[in-house]
């Protein structure tokens, strides 16, 4: 065993929860109180020996939380200054001297005040701890060149002192964890299994790091490819301009597919004078953009694709109870619409809106629909759109 639980001491504090941070040992931390309990705990604090102990809450939501919702271990802490703001708020600067096991807590003038139990151990020098010692010294300077958040020459003097629990504490207060791991850490007492536990938490956070940067150097990678590829094209560009010959190729295979796409004669003329319009604006133009796509959207349009509708009613109801369990009252709705459509010798369009939550069949009841009558089935989820003006159309009309 490298160390031996030495003494230990149990004395009354005020306790001020905390949020969203955990106090080590040894290392000065500021905040901002502001809760009223937590002033009170802090004059009495002030004005008794200036040690406060500091335990982070579970939910850093709750305002008023009640023992049983802080964690029963923190630290025992000095206040080495406070100053109170305009505000109401007071800020304190702290400084961790030790962990400390609540063991009961009670309610004095509207603040908390715990008995805690500290603990003092015995640690004995040789190979093993200088070997874990340089180890987590070693990783804590691979981290810190990973992370280039750490001011390592802030934390020099811990780091290379001969206090194991002091360099635990110091290490895994700079490392960039969660609050519960950082509770885990500060729950261990016995300073070699922390230092152990350190190790183990500095070895996953490095691997972390690496793979992060071999991430970014691959994006970056890619934006210099993409970034050299679009320098090249707009080159290219620029020099087939001025041998006379642009981007005809491109707008005379637009030209090419808008005369085989079978449109309509309002929407052929239209597309026309969009690709007139096209060929006048600057490439990198955002209305160049928007026209683009405007003429894509028609091209892709099913302007002469057309099947067949079939309208027998006992295959559009068999189709219906194959495929759907249960939904009578719209499966009789659906029937009812196509047998309107067999009546009618020309039927218009129409639409058959469907509501309901995901999941309940809106979409497999259009498929059966679709198998019903001979027609192909396409879906248009319009599910990620948030934008309405993608819907209404007014991307063709603002920019």
């Amino acid at each position: 065993m490298l160390t031996s639980k030495e003494k230990s001491d149990t004395r009354r504090l005020p306790m001020m929860p905390i949020r969203d941070v955990v106090i080590f040992p040894h290392m000065m931390t500021p905040f901002v109180v502001g809760r009223e309990s937590s002033v009170r705990a802090l004059e009495e604090a002030l004005a008794e020996d200036k040690k406060i102990f500091l335990a982070t809450q579970h939910d850093a939501s709750v305002d008023e939380p009640r023992p049983d919702e802080i964690f029963s271990v923190g630290t025992v802490a000095n206040i080495v200054q406070s100053l109170k703001q305009s505000d109401g708020n007071i800020k304190v600067l702290v400084e961790g001297v030790e962990r400390g096991k609540i063991l009961s807590v009670s309610e004095e003038e509207g603040f908390f005040r715990a008995t805690v139990k500290t603990f003092s151990y015995r640690i004995d020098a040789g190979p093993q701890l200088d070997a874990l010692t340089s180890r987590v010294t070693s990783l804590f300077e691979q981290y810190v060149k990973l992370s280039q958040n750490v001011n390592y020459d802030s934390m020099v003097a811990a780091i290379r002192g001969d206090d194991p629990g002091k360099l635990a504490d110091t290490v895994g207060a700079n490392l960039q964890l969660a609050i519960e791991e950082k509770q885990e850490l500060l729950e261990i007492f016995d300073p070699i299994d922390r230092l152990t536990r350190v190790a183990e938490m500095l070895d996953i956070e490095i691997e972390k790091l690496n793979v992060d940067r071999t991430i970014q150097g691959r994006v970056k990678r890619q934006m210099e490819k993409a970034q050299k590829e679009y320098y090249l094209n707009e080159k290219i560009k620029a020099i087939q301009k001025e041998l006379g010959r642009g981007e005809k190729s491109e707008f005379d295979e637009l030209k090419k597919k808008i005369e085989a796409a079978g449109m309509s004669k309002d929407a052929h003329e239209k597309a026309t004078a969009e690709l007139k319009r096209l060929e006048n604006m600057p490439p990198m133009s955002a209305e160049s953009t928007v026209s683009r796509n405007y003429l894509d959207w028609l091209l892709a349009m099913p302007w002469k694709k057309k099947s067949k509708e079939i309208r027998d009613l006992n295959y559009a109801q068999q189709v219906l109870e194959s495929d759907h369990y249960g939904l009578e009252k719209i499966k009789e709705r659906i029937l009812e619409f196509l047998a309107v459509r067999r009546l009618v010798k020309d039927p218009k369009g129409s639409i058959l809106c469907f509501v309901g939550p995901p999941g309940v069949g809106k979409t497999s009841l259009g498929m059966s629909i679709a198998k019903a009558t001979g027609r192909k089935f396409v879906r248009l989820s319009l599910g990620g759109v948030r934008d309405e003006a993608e819907v209404r159309g007014h991307r063709r009309t603002y920019i």
